[in-house]
């Protein structure tokens, strides 16, 4: 089992030498999906999901587009939780358990970030988390998997 403790998070997102995207690539990609979302739901971008959201990388560039949104985030890691919980919007949860937290997230949210995170669910939390993904998404989900240490 994986352990989401600060040596993994200062080795695969500040390492140069092995990091999986640098601040700037992040901003790109929450310009890109900012806008797509927009153009489909024809009005600005509110509200946003971050689910497996790490140290909160996406929150910053979406807090400069769009500094009014509301960002919430979920993570499974104690060391993220108690370094950055409060601060950054995160709550403690994992892609299955998503269905018990959905209510206290206060959604539907206009977009819903997965990144990174479906190569690491168990097969057998996979259709509980989906299920849960559907009923809080009132717009675009975006997911992509770039890390696969």
């Amino acid at each position: 089992m994986k352990s989401y403790d600060r040596a993994y998070f200062d080795r695969w997102y500040r390492d140069p030498r092995v990091r999986v995207a640098t601040a700037a690539a992040v901003a790109r990609k929450v310009h890109l999906v900012v806008s797509v979302a927009e153009a489909l739901l024809q009005r600005r971008v509110r509200s946003v999901l971050d689910v497996g959201c790490g140290e909160a990388s996406w929150r910053a560039p979406l807090k400069k587009l769009r500094p009014r949104i509301r960002y919430v985030g979920v993570d499974s890691s104690a060391y993220v939780i108690a370094r950055f919980g409060k601060r950054r919007g995160i709550r403690p949860g994992t892609f299955g358990a998503l269905g018990g937290i959905g209510r206290s997230l206060r959604g539907p949210f206009d977009v819903i970030v997965c990144c990174d995170v479906l190569q690491y669910v168990p097969a057998g939390e996979l259709g509980a988390g989906l299920e849960a993904l559907s009923a809080l998404l009132g717009g675009v989900a975006y997911r992509s998997e770039e890390h696969t240490s």
